[in-house]
């Protein structure tokens, strides 16, 4: 699959250095412990380590699924500012997730997220989530909308 580059314009993309600082200090991401283990061109992979208070289900110990939506959306939104040309507002539009699995107790869970096309004003993204050995749990498809102002 290949990764999204901006179309219609001259202009590069934000460093990844940048979108790497700002991904760390995004106040949900810190406050549920998630940390940043990669970030290129149309991709990121954030890693988010098992903990108590984020389960669903206390008789199962199993992560509660928005722990999920929110890792999957930000990874997402995070594959977006890799390919976009400048500092813009952008906001998710739709966001379709698949339960294929319950996540695991007692393990990390991590989201992959590709942003593979990128228009004008729509960004579209493929996401998934998993756990130790590549069990996945979870898939996504996204839309993001890029704001025609930048911040």
């Amino acid at each position: 699959m290949a990764s999204a580059e901006p179309q219609n314009t001259t202009e590069p993309a934000i460093a990844l250095e940048i979108i790497q600082q700002f991904a760390a200090e995004i106040p949900f991401l810190k406050a549920l412990s998630a940390s940043v283990e990669t970030i290129e061109r149309g991709r990121c992979r954030l890693s988010l380590p098992w903990q108590e208070h984020l389960v669903g289900d206390t008789s199962t110990g199993i992560v509660h699924g928005g722990v999920i939506t929110t890792l999957l959306d930000s990874a997402s939104g995070t594959a977006v500012f890799s390919v976009i040309p400048r500092v813009m507002q952008i906001a998710t539009l739709d966001l379709r997730i698949d339960y294929l699995r319950p996540a695991m107790p007692n393990a990390d869970i991590v989201a992959e997220a590709e942003c593979y096309r990128l228009s004008k004003n729509i960004a579209f993204v493929r996401g998934r989530a998993f756990q130790e050995s590549d069990r996945e749990i979870a898939s996504s498809l996204a839309t993001f909308m890029l704001a025609s102002s930048t911040l």
